[in-house]
């Protein structure tokens, strides 16, 4: 329970809640993801996406649900607590919090060495500091800012498509779907594109700020990610019809290459522009999820109780928001973490299975835990298909909070 005059002000609508979804969604994940995606899975590319989406669906069900029980923020993380005990709880909320705080490191080092590449870690450090302020601001700035980086994206997303589609380049027979790369390759592209899937949690992190979020959550949440899939498909089919599954694997910048390739090189300085939004949409509601997930781990004990504190004019958890700012700018100005996808992709993943366990558990017809069980088993299965070393590491970071765990309790008991 929090404390009087500890919670959020419920002022997002559906239409806010599906923007923040999308803002997370169709991000850099899109730019970015596409080319390891296309090595992994060769001509099995297209199948990788679905299998993600299948896999993201179930997830977001789990979720929906879940949220309308449970509209606090915090997400998974109360869902766990809740529905399967406070360890589980604990420990979707440690591989979210740690999982993405490298993800905002990277969204900013990405936003970095598309706006300039010299002074990479400077600009990425300039954005998280303008972000964090904007978020510093209330919660309804953050979703106007998120708007306006939502359609600039879609714009430059739908002129790739319209360029690639429509150029003498364009050929259909590169998207024959195939399994060239055998069934480990299709599920390790898709558990890279589940990266690109993740942001429709955002929502439920931010039920406490949500008006009705037992009905606008079970709405937004699959709303958020229908949209993401259509994107996602016409942009996979274009730049595929344009450089097939060889040249999009060996792409460093695959949808600047497909503009190129399709006769339009002019476009592709508003690509790397949309793709530096992108990674500022991403980041902005990276830092969104990450601090209300730190709120609710605080208010629980799980970390400092003064982070729990809510700004008493902003109706934001202005401290949790700054903390996650200080050691996100902290990251961003002395490291290189831009190869932490497959490390999120793990943590992510691992949220979620403690998402659909939790689901599972719900009194509900067998029909309705159809989903919950495919969607855990899908999230086990990606998390470990994944490249061996964002398994080890991300092996590694559970298994150090749970050891966190053990002894916080066993010093409490003593």
């Amino acid at each position: 329970m929090t404390q009087s005059g500890s919670e959020l002000q419920r002022t997002l609508g559906v239409g806010d809640a599906v923007v923040i979804g999308l803002g997370s969604m169709v991000g850099a994940g899109i730019f970015a993801a596409l080319g390891p995606a296309a090595r992994a899975a060769g001509s099995g590319l297209l199948l990788g996406l679905a299998v993600a989406a299948v896999v993201a669906y179930c997830n977001a069900m789990s979720s929906a649900r879940l949220a309308a029980l449970y509209p606090a923020s915090g997400g998974t993380y109360v869902y766990g607590r809740e529905r399967l005990g406070v360890f589980w709880g604990y420990l979707a909320g440690w591989s979210f919090v740690v999982g993405k705080t490298a993800s905002c490191a990277a969204m900013a080092l990405t936003v970095g060495a598309y706006v300039w590449p010299g002074q990479a870690h400077a600009v990425a450090v300039a954005a998280v500091v303008a972000l964090t302020a904007v978020n510093y601001g209330g919660v309804q700035k953050s979703a106007w800012l998120t708007r306006a980086i939502v359609a600039v994206v879609l714009a430059v997303l739908a002129s790739v498509v319209v360029v690639c589609l429509g150029s003498d380049a364009s050929d259909a027979g590169r998207l024959d779907i195939g399994v060239s790369a055998g069934a480990g390759g299709v599920l390790q592209a898709a558990g890279l594109l589940f990266f690109a899937f993740a942001g429709y949690a955002r929502i439920a992190t931010l039920g406490e700020e949500v008006r009705d979020p037992a009905r606008t959550i079970p709405r937004a949440i699959p709303l958020a990610l229908g949209i993401a899939l259509v994107v996602y498909a016409a942009v996979s089919v274009a730049v595929l019809s344009v450089l097939g599954s060889g040249g999009l694997g060996h792409a460093a910048a695959p949808l600047a290459d497909a503009v190129r390739a399709a006769g339009v090189p002019g476009l592709v300085p508003v690509v790397r522009l949309g793709a530096a939004v992108a990674a500022l949409g991403s980041l902005l509601a990276l830092i969104l999820g990450v601090s209300r997930t730190t709120l609710a781990m605080a208010r629980d004990g799980h970390l400092p109780g003064g982070l729990a504190a809510v700004h008493p004019r902003f109706h934001v958890p202005h401290r949790a928001e700054l903390a996650v700012g200080v050691v996100v700018a902290a990251l961003a100005a002395t490291v290189d973490v831009r190869g932490a996808i497959g490390f999120s992709s793990f943590g992510v993943l691992a949220y979620y299975a403690v998402a659909n366990a939790s689901a599972w558990t719900l009194r509900s017809a067998p029909a309705a835990r159809v989903g919950p069980v495919v969607g855990l088993v899908g999230c086990v299965t990606l998390a470990f298909a994944l490249p061996g070393a964002s398994v080890v590491v991300g092996t590694a970071v559970l298994a150090v909070g749970a050891g966190a765990y053990g002894v916080r309790r066993w010093m409490a008991a003593r």
